[in-house]
């Protein structure tokens, strides 16, 4: 669907990408990576600063639209937007830049995020902003982090459907096993076993210490422009052929109290939109980056994206399914638990590199990739093709 005709499919096209390295604790501070990754990822797709006239990102991105536009130079802008609820808001960021595109409010959009989480504070720990409605009514008993929240709806997915600690086991040794393909990932030369996995420190039981996202320093940023411009940019066009945001009914954050059900989560509805906005069904995807703060968020993701049938998201990670060569390679620079974490942006960057042909865990003939935000949270989803 072309540009001006009612859709964003197939109407833009993600044409560069730059990042930082990751480390636990980078020197530079985050408008510094902000403006590192922003001018690589330009570069990557030979696009002049100049030419920027639109930005999104997240509102926990510490670097402001005014800040970043100074610093590398960027033109007159003529939309800006920011996404909210942390890691949901990834690939909204993408989603927000194809529309305002393809609605003709801007010609060249960059999407960005920069973090110092490694080494830096974590946001939860301000009690003056978690204590409002509705976490004065969750903090005093006990679930005081994300990680805490996930565990009680872990352990309820585990006593209804029978998922055993070993299905987390393969989402975390999946990520792990193509991160030690990546050189940029954090745990490149760390491999990951069933043992230490097993006799690891518990964070949130039954949520253990290879369940839980990494912390990390640093920045990633992707260029985004019309389909038709990008014919003419360096790098090989990925297109958004679909895109959704979701934020269900009566939901409530990581825990999902008031729905009827807590385990159909945001990725569920998300689903719903993304699927109908596109000419492809999740059989016909070839590898999935998906949110990975925690290994369960995958479990739900699978099901709630189509993968395979409610309460079978352990299952399917059975028998080296989201390995390369699976039913689904899942996460192929690493992830969140073993690349980096810097709210789910390294999952689109990577998406783009499966597509241009460039992973260093490339799937074979890759020619469709699903990236997720986070399961848990108000979300989104994109849907790209090479």
């Amino acid at each position: 669907m072309a540009a001006g005709s009612g859709g964003l499919k197939d109407a833009t096209a993600l044409v560069g990408i730059g990042q930082t390295p990751f480390a636990k604790r980078l020197p530079e501070d985050e408008r510094t990576l902000a403006c590192r990754a922003v001018l690589a990822a330009l570069d990557d797709a030979g696009i002049a600063p100049g030419e920027v006239d639109a930005l999104a990102s997240y509102t926990m991105e510490e670097t402001d639209e005014v800040e970043l536009a100074k610093a590398c130079g960027f033109g007159d802008l003529t939309f800006f937007s920011k996404v909210g609820f942390g890691g949901g808001g990834s690939c909204a960021t993408v989603a927000h830049l194809a529309a305002a595109i393809t609605a003709g409010q801007a010609n060249v959009g960059v999407a960005w995020r920069s973090r110092k989480r490694g080494s830096g504070p974590r946001p939860w720990t301000n009690t003056t902003v978690q204590l409002p409605t509705p976490a004065q009514w969750t903090r005093p008993y006990g679930l005081l982090r994300p990680a805490d929240e996930i565990a009680m709806l872990t352990r309820r997915y585990m006593h209804e459907y029978g998922a055993t600690r070993d299905h987390l086991f393969n989402v975390a040794l999946a990520c792990r096993n193509r991160a030690n393909q990546n050189p940029d990932a954090i745990m490149y030369d760390r491999p990951l076993t069933r043992e230490m996995y097993m006799t690891s420190r518990w964070i949130s039981e039954p949520l253990c210490l290879f369940d839980n996202c990494l912390e990390t320093d640093g920045a990633l940023a992707c260029v985004v422009v019309s389909a038709e411009r990008a014919r003419d940019c360096r790098r090989r066009p990925v297109y958004v052929h679909a895109a959704a945001q979701s934020l269900p009914a009566q939901h409530h954050g990581m825990v999902n109290y008031w729905n009827d059900d807590p385990l159909t989560g945001p990725a569920w509805s998300a689903a719903r939109h993304l699927w109908k906005h596109s000419d492809l069904v999740p059989e016909d995807v070839d590898v999935a980056q998906i949110y990975d703060a925690f290994t369960p968020l995958v479990l739900l993701s699978l099901e709630g994206y189509g993968f395979c049938g409610r309460g079978e998201g352990g299952a399917f990670t059975e028998g080296g399914a989201l390995e390369t060569g699976g039913l689904l390679p899942l996460n192929t620079g690493g992830g969140g638990l073993s690349e980096a974490y810097v709210h789910g942006f390294n999952l689109i960057n990577e998406g783009v590199r499966q597509l241009r042909g460039t992973s260093t865990a490339q799937v074979p003939g890759a020619a469709a990739c699903l990236v997720t935000a986070g399961e848990g949270v108000p979300t989104s989803a994109l849907l790209l093709r090479s």
